[in-house]
């Protein structure tokens, strides 16, 4: 690959979650807080969406190891479960000899169990989902019941939901309202701007060991952001290529026909031209002006004259 040649250590811009890569973005950070602060008021749900490629396993990943050591942790990765496997999925995450147990009713009291001990031992659990848009429907009413478990004082679990901008649309459906009204705390994760792509590809860089002269010219990280639309797996599958791009032709600057064949290869993405940026920024620009200026006639001028 280019690793030699561009005095890397490790590929920097896989599409892969690696927490060794993890860039502390704006959005993610708020997302953390919200979720730890929530946890700390003893919130029994709480919801975290984010569209497709805007780091939500990572920031999973990242809450696993910055939940404090009171709650026990359980991670779910893969959504597409019904009840008993959820439920079985659960219970191995927090130690429960599962191969014994047979039937939904002894699972479930063996988990209730083990949440119990949990609690007689001080801690509280704490149960990430992710992808959670893709549960189906009966094992979304199965993580409404298991939020139920609690002592006179506290919650035995507490639940984040992470998923696609889908899982709020199907919470909106009226049967699920019940489970809607328990989520005390959300949050939206956003695209990174401009300036935090350029972060972001300078500290993935720096991680994978490239420690020269920036290979990566404003211009061409302009063009990153605008193609990807500061969505971060789109930034690494564009990254990847024009460091391909060059590698190929035995060079070590980045140039914008790089970031131009790199978009036509990758779905997703849109390459615009200097010119037909400037010329797309040229009508939007009158087309406010003229917005502007119908407003101000509006204003001014008798009724009479515009009927």
């Amino acid at each position: 690959m280019y690793l030699y040649h561009y005095g890397l250590q490790q590929l920097p811009f896989t599409i892969t979650p690696n927490t060794q890569f993890y860039c502390d973005l704006k959005s993610h950070q708020q997302a953390a807080k919200v979720v730890l602060t929530a946890l700390k008021t003893g919130e029994g749900f709480i919801k975290v969406t984010g569209e497709v490629g805007t780091g939500k396993t990572l920031l999973c990943r990242r809450l696993l190891s910055d939940i404090p050591d009171f709650f026990k942790t359980a991670y779910v990765p893969d959504s597409y479960l019904n009840p008993e496997e959820l439920r079985r999925a659960i219970a191995q995450e927090l130690a429960v000899d599962t191969q014994s147990i047979e039937g939904e009713h002894q699972l479930a009291r063996a988990l209730q169990q083990r949440l119990l001990e949990i609690n007689q031992a001080g801690q509280s659990v704490v149960l990430i989902i992710d992808e959670a848009q893709a549960l189906p429907e009966q094992s979304l009413e199965a993580v409404r019941l298991l939020s139920n478990l609690e002592t006179q004082s506290r919650k035995l679990i507490h639940i984040v939901l992470v998923g696609q901008p889908e899982l709020d649309e199907r919470l909106q459906q009226h049967h699920f309202r019940q489970l809607r009204q328990r989520i005390s705390f959300s949050y939206q994760l956003t695209a990174m701007n401009a300036q935090e792509t350029a972060q972001y590809i300078g500290h993935r860089m720096s991680v994978a060991g490239y420690n020269g002269a920036p290979i990566f010219p404003a211009k061409v990280v302009t063009a990153i952001y605008e193609c990807s639309r500061g969505i971060p797996r789109l930034v690494n599958m564009l990254c990847h290529k024009v460091l391909l791009l060059a590698y190929g032709e035995g060079r070590h600057q980045l140039c914008l026909n790089d970031i131009k064949l790199a978009a036509e290869d990758t779905d997703d993405v849109t390459y615009r031209s200097r010119t037909k940026r400037l010329i797309l920024w040229g009508v939007l620009l009158i087309s406010g002006l003229c917005i502007a200026a119908g407003a101000l006639l509006t204003d001014y001028l008798p009724w009479e004259a515009l009927s």
